[in-house]
């Protein structure tokens, strides 16, 4: 299980943009991580105190991107990644800082190769699904650039 300091150092998000706190378990196709973020009175996310539910596509980014993170070789640097598209995304709620449960963050790789990914994401809360879908990620696209 990791901590907020050790997925801190995995990903590019840091301080409060760091929005999750661990990770529960995680293996080459899939990750689930929890926060407690989403109830942070001065949430970066937030407009006029108010944490709308489009916030979980981040919860969920950061999730794909510690996958990432966690998959590569020991010792290298987390590649840079870019959320490309989300589709079929089913939001459940309006808000998430009224969620007073802590959040359960999962992603699951359905397909993809060194530079293309293709997830599937939920963020629930006191097991009520909150928001899911999915998320194309392209990672490194100064790569595609050279390679076309």
């Amino acid at each position: 299980m990791l901590e907020r300091a050790a997925i801190a150092a995995r990903i590019p998000h840091q301080g409060a943009m760091c929005l999750l706190d661990r990770v529960i378990d995680w293996n080459p196709e899939s990750i689930r991580c929890t926060s407690r973020s989403h109830r942070q009175p001065a949430h970066p996310l937030a407009v006029g105190g108010r944490l709308g539910i489009a916030a979980g596509i981040e919860y969920a980014a950061q999730a794909m991107a510690l996958h990432g993170g966690l998959g590569a070789a020991a010792g290298s640097a987390p590649r840079q990644g870019y959320l490309v598209s989300v589709r079929s995304v089913d939001f459940h709620v309006l808000r998430l800082d009224d969620q007073t449960g802590e959040l359960l963050v999962e992603a699951e790789r359905l397909s993809g190769d060194a530079n293309q990914v293709l997830y599937a994401f939920r963020v629930s809360a006191d097991g009520r699904l909150l928001i899911s879908g999915r998320a194309a990620v392209v990672l490194d696209a100064t790569s595609l650039e050279r390679s076309s």
